[in-house]
């Protein structure tokens, strides 16, 4: 058990009875009249979000979750399924599946993230490579200070296919490492 003061962004929590994920903490108040935590939280099993605000001493349960590797196998409307390294089949409900939906390819390795024996999302590398499936040719004229442009990355299922940022040289077929933490272009992977 911990108190509202201890947790911080990123742990997982019971919140009656949910596993829910800390999104954001505001602090409130002073030493004198005590302090109140508000918490932008997700839970884990249904995605639905949710804000409350506690105090200080209220106390909770704090969640580790299991993570294993597994590879991505394919769709079965609604469900993604993914395999482990003894061949055992995990399905995770696409609504559970975040930003990570655009980046899954045919045979990616990835983690799996358990609540109670069930998978019920995954977790992408923090630096992935992909080709950049279409982007407007540069404009002529239009190179001066930092312009971006959109460009759709390749992905296992085009109507998922996600749009990033990328400088003006990067063109169509080229491979891009982007931070899927944040959704943002890094380099063009040349070789």
């Amino acid at each position: 058990m911990k108190f509202a003061k201890e947790i911080r962004v990123g742990n997982i929590i019971m919140v009656d009875g949910k596993p829910m994920i800390v999104l954001r903490s505001d602090v409130n108040g002073s030493s004198r009249t005590g302090f109140t935590y508000k918490w932008k939280m997700k839970n884990l099993l249904t995605n639905s979000p949710q804000e409350s605000v506690f105090r200080g001493d209220d106390k909770f349960d704090v969640v580790v979750l299991d993570k294993k590797p597994v590879t991505y196998s394919y769709f079965a409307d609604p469900l993604f399924v993914f395999m482990d390294e003894e061949y055992n089949q995990y399905e995770i409900e696409g609504e559970n599946m975040g930003d990570a939906i655009g980046y899954l390819k045919d045979g990616m390795q990835c983690e799996a993230v358990f609540y109670d024996g069930k998978a019920i999302s995954v977790e992408m590398p923090t630096t992935i490579v992909r080709k950049v499936a279409y982007s407007e040719p540069a404009v002529k004229g239009n190179t001066s200070g930092n312009v971006l442009k959109e460009a759709k990355i390749e992905n296992a299922i085009e109507a998922n296919q996600i749009t990033v940022m990328v400088p003006l040289f990067v063109s169509q077929d080229d491979d891009i490492e982007i931070d899927t933490r944040t959704n943002e272009y890094k380099k063009v992977v040349r070789g």
